[in-house]
């Protein structure tokens, strides 16, 4: 049995799933409710939701819209937006999300991680850290969609999000978001040594093999986001997921 788990990142945005290129550029996918039932048919492994309009305009979770979304998904959803306080993810886990994704929240609240972790058990609550090149090839972590600096590097904030109990680290590179030219292995083998629980790769898969590469740099999952949902060189939207058979034979 294959032990990777394969995930599909989908942008939300108000009601409706978008995609990125580099944190930019966001171009529209379609109805949430409709992806997720074709998500559900192609039994992936789990399934990742980041509203990305929650933080910037100061709201919370789109609770009975998740609601929606939960009861769809035969599979495991993890979700991260506007998450700022415990009975946001009491209530988050109470509609049927299984893992809570915070970003600015470890940031600005990191005590917000550690009562989670305690309450609910580190292996539900996942730190996403997303990181940028600056000049002469070192990369920093930003926030707030890759807008505000922290002036740490991504080994840095992974060890602080182990230490105060977070279960899993989402790891994306801004600048191959979207670009499905294959993942920032160098990052993500830095990142992956400095650790020792699960690293999610995400940000330039394009290809089973950039998979393949992104586990033999020691990541346990690998995410994507373009690769599932854009085909052919204009990038039409087309909803896709490898084949199970080749996912089996080509990943540990």
């Amino acid at each position: 049995m294959r032990r990777t788990r394969v995930i599909p990142v989908l942008l939300l945005d108000q009601k409706g799933f978008y995609k990125t290129h580099k944190f930019k550029d966001s171009k529209y996918l379609g109805d949430p409710i409709n992806i997720l039932r074709i998500f559900n048919d192609k039994e992936v492994d789990e399934i990742c939701v980041l509203d990305i309009g929650a933080t910037s305009s100061g709201r919370g979770p789109h609770m009975d819209y998740l609601g929606e979304f939960t009861s769809e998904c035969f599979m495991p959803l993890a979700y991260g937006g506007g998450i700022t306080g415990m009975d946001q993810i009491r209530q988050l886990f109470k509609i049927g999300v299984e893992k809570c994704i915070l970003n600015t929240a470890f940031h600005e609240d990191p005590g917000l991680v550690e009562s989670a972790a305690a309450e609910f058990g580190s292996q539900s609550i996942v730190i996403s850290i997303d990181v940028k090149k600056k000049l002469f090839g070192r990369e920093e972590v930003y926030f707030q969609n890759g807008k505000r600096r922290t002036g740490f590097s991504a080994v840095d904030c992974a060890r602080r999000a182990e230490s105060l109990g977070a279960g899993e680290i989402l790891l994306n590179s801004i600048d191959r978001d979207g670009t499905m030219n294959g993942y920032d292995l160098d990052l993500a083998e830095e990142v992956c040594a400095a650790v020792s629980v699960p690293v999610i790769l995400c940000g330039g898969a394009g290809s089973v093999e950039d998979f393949k590469d992104a586990v033999r740099v020691g990541a346990s999952a690998v995410a994507a986001g373009s690769f599932f949902v854009f085909q052919g060189k204009h990038r039409a939207v087309l909803i896709n997921m490898p084949d199970n058979q080749i996912l089996e034979r080509e990943l540990p």
